[in-house]
């Protein structure tokens, strides 16, 4: 897949908080993109589709979780799908009831503080997202 010059892939991403840490899940070994990577749900915005609605297609997708959203967005930062550029907007939300119910685009998860952030998961500039995300909570 190749996009016209400056095209850019637009992605949200779900910051989910509960008592001082983030949902983190861990992308399943068969995904194309990022197998075993910890991440936050996530995915792309399809043609058409707002961002918030996008981030809240995702999360039910991926976790199935009962949340309170910010409408607005908390961060938006550049990264890569592969050789491809990307535009990815992070939404916070706090969780309200229920446990994580998996997809198959995950095999685990777990709610991690900004240290387990920091020490389990790749994507620095999600990651410094979620610092920034847990600082204002405190």
């Amino acid at each position: 897949m190749t996009l016209p010059e400056g095209a850019h892939i637009v992605a949200v991403t779900a910051l989910v908080l509960r008592e001082g840490r983030v949902l983190a899940m861990r992308r399943s070994a068969h995904r194309d993109a990022g197998a075993g990577l910890w991440e936050t749900p996530s995915g792309r915005v399809r043609e058409g589709e707002e961002p918030l609605d996008a981030v809240k297609r995702e999360l039910a997708e991926e976790a199935g979780l009962d949340v309170a959203w910010e409408s607005r967005p908390f961060a938006a930062y550049p990264a890569r799908r592969g050789a491809l550029p990307m535009i990815v907007i992070a939404f916070r939300a706090r969780w309200r009831s229920g446990e994580v119910v998996r997809s198959d685009e995950h095999d685990a998860h777990a709610w991690w503080t900004a240290e387990e952030w920091c020490r389990g998961s790749t994507l620095t500039r999600l990651v410094t997202v979620i610092e920034r995300v847990l600082a204002e909570q405190a």
